[in-house]
């Protein structure tokens, strides 16, 4: 007679099983001698791996004191761009070279060469968000952080041109009181197009809440705002705030890293004109296949010349000297 033996089910150990994708990252990593620098923007399973996850300004100057030998830069590629420029021996990848920004396609460098040309006398102070190109033609720099700490660095008889976010620029004059203060007239597609209607809405539905803003948002939504400051500011004042909730006016992947800092808190976000959400379209061409495929490739590749390395440098360390 034919006994059917019943087997014990085995599962594979997980040294056998197919990596995730996020292991295989970790492991070029290590191979590679690498960093992962990610903005608070980037989507969530991007912000579990990094080894940094920050601001602009945060990123800038953690890729100043990396000494490994690759960076992976996951942001959009201005901030590769910066990175390569505190780190010209080292390789600099990111995950998309579509990941631009509509603030740097707003200024460009033969524009700034233009003013300067005419306005010699003047002082060009560069939002972080621009091209290497006009980083390079650029007096110092900000980021939205330090923005008002840079442009108060300037004696106030000299005229600053302020470049490229008209809604940080307004912010910023507003809070230095500088009249001699020409603002650049570009914008984020997603602040800048947050409208105050919807904000308005977000408070009747949530009564108890208040209001955080990042400064490329439009005037009329930060005149009803609690707080008013760079996405790490944000994130701070959130997690040190007694509120038991918050309206975030800013690119909701910070949503992340506030779930981390406060998480305790309840965060509603307003959706802007363009998608109708909150997302930056250049900060989700990122992925973790991508990720992994510039690690493997040490490619997309920042490649500066020598020179536009050396000019841009000089107003973004005149930037981190001022804090």
């Amino acid at each position: 007679m034919l006994v059917k033996l019943e087997l014990p089910h085995f599962t594979l150990p997980s040294m056998f099983a197919a990596p995730t994708i996020s292991e295989e990252i970790l492991d070029l990593k290590r191979q590679r001698r690498a960093i992962l620098l990610a903005h608070h923007y980037q989507d969530p399973e991007i912000q579990e791996i990094a080894d940094v996850v920050g601001d602009s300004l945060e990123l800038a100057r953690k890729a100043r004191e990396y000494e490994g030998d690759v960076i992976a830069f996951c942001g959009v590629w201005f901030m590769a761009e910066t990175a390569k420029v505190l780190n010209p021996n080292r390789i600099v990848v990111a995950p998309d070279r579509d990941a631009g920004c509509s603030l740097v396609d707003s200024c460009k460098a033969e524009d700034v060469r233009e003013y300067r040309r005419r306005n010699p006398e003047h002082m060009v102070v560069s939002y972080i968000n621009t091209s290497v190109e006009v980083k390079a033609e650029s007096d110092i720099l900000c980021t939205s952080r330090n923005a008002v700490r840079v442009v108060n660095s300037i004696p106030r008889e000299r005229t600053v041109l302020f470049l490229p976010d008209r809604n940080l620029g307004a912010w910023v004059q507003r809070e230095t009181g500088r009249e001699n203060m020409k603002i650049w007239q570009g914008s984020c597609i997603v602040h800048n197009t947050f409208p105050s209607r919807r904000l308005l809405e977000a408070k009747t539905a949530y009564p108890d809440a208040l209001v955080v803003a990042h400064p490329e948002c439009p005037e009329a939504v930060l005149r009803h705002a609690d707080f008013v400051g760079s996405t790490s500011a944000i994130i701070e004042y959130c997690a040190t705030s007694p509120a038991p909730e918050f309206i975030v006016m800013t690119e909701s992947g910070v949503n992340y890293s506030l779930e981390r800092a406060a998480p305790g808190s309840r965060f509603h976000y307003v959706a802007n004109e363009n998608c109708n959400c909150s997302e930056c379209p250049f900060m989700r061409l990122n992925t973790l296949e991508k990720l992994r495929d510039a690690l493997a490739d040490l490619s997309p590749r920042v490649e500066l010349s020598a020179d536009l390395m050396r000019r841009a440098l000089v107003p973004l360390e005149r930037m981190l000297a001022v804090g």
